[in-house]
């Protein structure tokens, strides 16, 4: 997501819709007043339908409508003048409780009680001397006895002061996981910090945790191992959640709605559940995409296992499980669950397809159990679905900026055209992208498959004229000798002369996108050769930044199999280029394809059935003396961790400074 998208995201979200507990929105205010309704909230009234029994830290027990406390006149004058006596030493304007007398008195703001706050206390006479019991109907005018009000009152105060920390803990997270990319950039940008940094990346940035283990999968499919450098970043992540979910949690004596210390404990850390975006580069983006879903994954089970324990223990889970609000969060639990299961490699490995389908599907039961459970249970007071509007905003409009992508590209017919061997190279017309290296589209060929035509696939961005033969070394060049089909124009200007040659050529479009794609498992095995198959395009999408790459003196780039089609558009820009690139014995008939674009690299080295020695020629770099070498990678797997480990090699014991770029085709 860039930065335009977060100008669609503030467009999105209405301005109103700001409110979070403790930032632009309390909970109860004035608490005073909140624990005098709640203190006589379970007392019978001469128009209740039957006796009342228990309470529950979220509401009443039902069995007095709201119609009935709104005319009853014992109960206005009882809460009211609780609310003038326990409000008076806390100085609370009256405004204030009128404010609340409107919204909170009858327990609906609809229903209005039959006097205004005021007019209730003026009907209190004779002033009340005697105390309200637990079981005691409320048909005079009673008083509120001081310990009910004060454990009321400090329950509140103590639950708001907690549930005030949760957004301020969640936005910090938020912050940090933006600032600290922005942080590290802004570094290179800084005095004396450009050859640190240097130094630091084949220590830090590049190597990866686990052996030689990044892009292709740790042993038994476990997942992907991080770099170094995102593992401090997954590790900060981490830390923050654990800390910020168990420090400064407070309690306090007598706590209503939980009997015992552990359960109240338990009661705020269940509440702490907390979403984040991050925006870096594609690898780096998918990479914590994974983890940052992990530790919410790990939150909501927390969330649910605790909320289970403490209702069990407190004796209402067979009321609780009933309601609404129960079973849309197990639905979202369950969802949850089952992606954390669903999304492991073995599972993208067997069928990407049916990964992507069932990972969107219930991602959607996700956010609709989380609204329906948020939105029942608190009916959008405390701002809790503040982090489901930002998390829907941001979804919806990368689905919507999708869309226009594929719209603003149209309706393309490609050429497919069989290399052989399992490959086919694909031609699409008209398509007028900048040939900047590391970049990637998202195709789709509806028709391949009707019943699915959803599915899509990444692949490099190659612009169809850099297949034509072209010089991209700085090599000493000969001179140009005009030929009889060329002419010369001498003219004289200000004593000089000057001669134009002219060679006429036949024009030749620069529009137009090639894919080189290897049939696989997926809707790929079903290309064949076509002369206009229906084709959209998303993108194309950045992988990375390739400023670093492009300031370096001499660019190596290495490749393996079909891998040549992300290390092309680097040829376009850099002057100073050396291609490696190694294939199959079976994929000879690529290396054909790509005739037209290696006749134009001078320093060129292609293997066919051999691998590089990466090592070798990255000592062949440093030895020709070159001070900052960029070096490119785009390939399988272990191809790119192999060529990993010898640049970190490399970066640690030669005196050149490497540049990395990595471009697996892994997903």
């Amino acid at each position: 997501m860039k930065f335009p998208s977060i100008i669609g995201l503030a467009c999105l979200v209405p301005h109103s819709v700001v409110a979070l507990v403790g930032i632009d929105t309390d909970m109860y205010n004035p608490p005073c007043a909140y624990a005098c309704r709640t203190a006589i909230a379970t007392n019978e009234l001469s128009c209740s339908t039957s006796h009342m029994s228990g309470g529950h830290m979220h509401g009443d027990s039902g069995m007095t409508s709201p119609q009935c406390r709104a005319g009853d006149t014992a109960f206005l004058t009882t809460l009211a003048w609780c609310m003038s006596t326990k409000c008076a030493p806390y100085h609370v304007p009256t405004s204030r409780l009128e404010k609340y007398w409107e919204d909170q008195c009858t327990g609906d703001p609809t229903v209005t009680p039959k006097w205004d706050y005021g007019t209730t206390l003026q009907h209190v006479d004779p002033r009340p001397t005697r105390e309200l019991t637990e079981d005691d109907t409320i048909n005079s005018t009673l008083l509120v006895a001081d310990s009910t009000w004060d454990v009321e009152y400090r329950t509140m105060v103590t639950f708001e002061a907690q549930e005030r920390l949760h957004p301020r803990y969640g936005i910090a997270i938020l912050v940090t996981g933006f600032a600290i990319p922005i942080v590290f950039t802004c570094l290179g940008y800084l005095p004396y910090m450009t050859r640190i940094l240097e130094k630091a990346k084949p220590y830090v940035v590049y190597p990866a945790t686990f052996r030689t283990y990044h892009v292709r999968p740790l042993p038994y499919l476990l997942g992907n191992a991080p770099t170094v450098g995102q593992s401090l970043y997954v590790a900060l992540m981490v830390i923050l959640n654990v800390v910020l979910t168990a420090v400064n949690i407070k309690t306090t004596p007598s706590f209503t709605w939980y009997p015992t210390h552990q359960q109240e404990v338990v009661a705020f850390v269940m509440n702490n559940i907390l979403l984040w975006l991050s925006d870096w580069s594609h690898s780096t983006f998918v990479l914590l995409h994974r983890w940052v879903a992990r530790i919410f994954g790990i939150q909501v089970l927390l969330h649910s296992i605790l909320a289970l324990a403490l209702y069990v223990d407190t004796g209402s889970f067979s009321t609780e499980q009933k309601l609404p609000y129960w079973i849309w969060g197990a639905v979202a639990t369950v969802a949850v669950s089952i992606m954390l299961v669903a999304s492991g490699l073995y599972v993208r490995r067997w069928s990407y397809e049916i990964f992507l389908v069932t990972h969107v599907v219930l991602a959607i039961f996700v956010i609709v159990g989380c609204w329906y459970h948020v939105d029942i249970r608190f009916e959008r007071k405390w701002g809790y679905e503040m982090w489901l509007y930002a998390a829907c905003a941001v979804w919806f409009f990368d689905r919507l900026v999708r869309v226009l992508r594929i719209l603003k590209a149209g309706i393309r017919r490609a050429k497919i055209i069989d290399v052989g061997d399992g490959f086919v190279r694909v031609d699409i017309e008209g398509i007028r992208w900048a040939s900047t290296p590391g970049q990637h589209v998202y195709v789709f060929f509806p028709t391949l498959n009707v019943l699915r035509p959803w599915e899509n696939h990444p692949f490099s961005v190659l612009p169809t004229a850099m297949l034509r033969s072209s010089n991209h070394s700085i090599s000493p060049k000969s001179s140009h000798s005009a030929t009889g089909a060329e002419y010369d124009d001498v003219e004289k200007h200000n004593g000089a002369s000057i001669r134009t040659t002219t060679v006429p050529v036949k024009p030749i479009t620069t529009a137009g996108l090639t894919l080189f794609i290897r049939k696989s498992t997926g809707s790929t095995r079903s290309l064949k050769a076509h002369d206009r198959l229906i084709t959209l395009l998303d993108g194309p999408y950045p992988n990375h930044s390739s400023t670093a790459i492009l300031q370096c003196d001499r660019l190596l780039l290495l490749g393996g199999g079909i891998g040549i089609t992300g290390l092309l558009p680097w040829v376009d820009n850099h002057p100073n280029v050396k291609l490696c690139w190694s294939v199959k014995e079976t994929a000879g008939c690529l290396v054909q394809a790509m005739d037209g674009a290696l006749s134009g690299i001078t320093e060129k080295e292609v293997r066919v059935g051999q691998r590089l020695d990466f090592r070798t020629l990255l000592n062949e770099e440093v030895r020709s003396g070159w001070a900052k070498i960029g070096v490119a990678v785009c390939g399988p797997g272990g191809f790119c961790d192999d060529a990993r480990a010898a640049v970190v090699a490399a970066g640690r014991e030669e005196s050149s400074i490497f540049e990395l770029s990595v471009d697996a085709y892994s997903w």
